[in-house]
């Protein structure tokens, strides 16, 4: 049976999450997903099948991968498909960076791909804003990140608790990774106000300074 994943999308944007926000992307959305958060607007259940090849071929031909920052493998779950990327990314490695966005729930699957991905970007699910508890497999994940670059990003509302900020402050103070707090989006923009956005980044900053705040910048430059 041929090795084969099926993919939402493909398309280049300029990153608006995280701590690379602001360079151009070729963004990579695989289907499937293993969780079901509360917030998740994501289409990533139809899309057109590809083997390692074809994908790489796709986006080769239709970019310069080298002018870009990174390929940002999305989803969905990613790491749903890695035996998959086992075979795509030593096509790609090289050529640009490969940057992971995952749920942070998948450590087995990670260490099979994890020699070729130079950034994670892990969320930290909490309860609160998700409807789900995995915070365990978070913790896991995030301990096998320690020799790449990772970042963990916590999308949060009003309703996030005193133990998710100790949690998440716990995690980074025994990891050293960055922190990147995100207000959970609405239609209408935040879905918190800015004010109650500066009061929990400084609960953040009072017990681990590395922690930045960032909303999702690319729904305010209007792109993809």
């Amino acid at each position: 049976m041929a090795n084969e994943a099926r993919i939402n999308e493909i398309f280049a944007s300029i990153q608006g999450e995280g701590s690379v926000v602001g360079y151009k992307q070729i963004f990579i959305r695989f289907c499937g997903c293993n969780l079901d958060c509360g917030y998740c607007d994501t289409e990533f259940k139809n899309g057109n099948i590809y083997t390692p090849q074809s994908l790489y071929e796709k986006i080769s031909t239709q970019y310069n991968l080298k002018s870009f920052h990174s390929i940002s493998l999305t989803g969905g779950e990613p790491l749903l498909s890695y035996k998959f990327l086992k075979e795509f990314l030593p096509l790609v490695k090289g050529q640009t960076k490969i940057y992971l966005e995952t749920n942070a729930t998948l450590t087995d699957n990670f260490s099979q791909v994890k020699d070729y991905i130079d950034i994670v970007a892990a969320d930290i699910k909490l309860p609160s804003a998700t409807g789900v508890n995995v915070l365990g497999k978070n913790l896991e994940f995030i301990r096998s990140c320690s020799d790449i670059s990772t970042f963990a990003k916590i999308v949060f509302d009003e309703n996030i608790t005193e133990d998710e900020i100790d949690f998440c402050t716990n995690i980074a103070n025994e990891t050293g990774i960055e922190l990147i707090l995100q207000p959970k989006m609405t239609a209408a923009g935040m879905s918190v106000k800015p004010e109650f956005c500066e009061k929990i980044l400084d609960k953040f900053t009072s017990v681990y300074p590395n922690t930045r705040l960032i909303p999702q910048m690319h729904k305010f430059l209007n792109v993809r």
